[in-house]
């Protein structure tokens, strides 16, 4: 039986996208980096460009405290002001440094209803030099003035207590207003490093 073979099998010779193939792509609109900051905010470029809005952080790193939580909440006046009316759900997934036995479990302490409080988005952080945190947030139709607004986030980070933890987390600012701004900060403390970028999905 005879073997068929592609010869033109490189994908650097791709040089256009087929016309059935559409989206994906990440897009970079904007970058901040921490410096011993007590916020770091986004008040431009989340608009109705794209219906899919991620900000990835990377190395996040808290100062001074330990066993803190970095949130995020969302604005309809370009960042006036940080208050949207949210509900949400939170579990996470932790393991020792030491084998102690993982767990994973719903936090009810870090979840909200109808509140208008900052969405803890990573939990118990360590501040020893070596700890960060990193993950992404994922915002959805943003701009609809239609429905309320979904977001997923998903991360990962040093506990204070040395172990390993993940934190997922959902929900929906409950308004049909668009949101043009997001704010992140610690309950404690500043973000003493670290990267956040913000990505248009097209």
């Amino acid at each position: 039986m005879a073997l068929n073979f592609a010869n033109n099998n490189s994908l650097s010779a791709i040089t256009t996208k087929p016309s059935g193939l559409s989206g994906g792509a990440l897009n970079l609109i904007s970058t901040q980096t921490a410096s011993s900051s007590s916020t770091i905010s986004f008040t431009s470029g989340i608009d109705s460009t794209y219906d899919e809005y991620v900000f990835k952080f990377y190395d996040i790193h808290v100062s001074n405290v330990e066993n803190y939580e970095m949130g995020f909440q969302c604005s309809t006046d370009g960042g006036s002001s940080y208050g949207v009316t949210a509900t949400t759900t939170l579990f996470q997934g932790v393991r020792g440094e030491s084998g102690s036995p993982g767990s994973v479990s719903y936090n009810t302490g870090n979840d909200l209803a109808q509140s208008t409080n900052f969405q803890p988005l990573m939990l118990n952080l360590d501040n020893a030099d070596d700890s960060s945190h990193s993950g992404q947030l994922t915002i959805f139709s943003p701009s609809s003035d239609t429905f309320v607004k979904h977001f997923i986030a998903d991360g990962t980070n040093m506990f204070f207590n040395d172990g390993a933890g993940r934190q997922f987390v959902a929900g929906y600012f409950n308004t049909t207003s668009p949101l043009n701004a997001v704010q992140f900060k610690f309950n404690s403390g500043n973000i003493d490093s670290g990267v956040i970028k913000l990505y248009g999905i097209s």
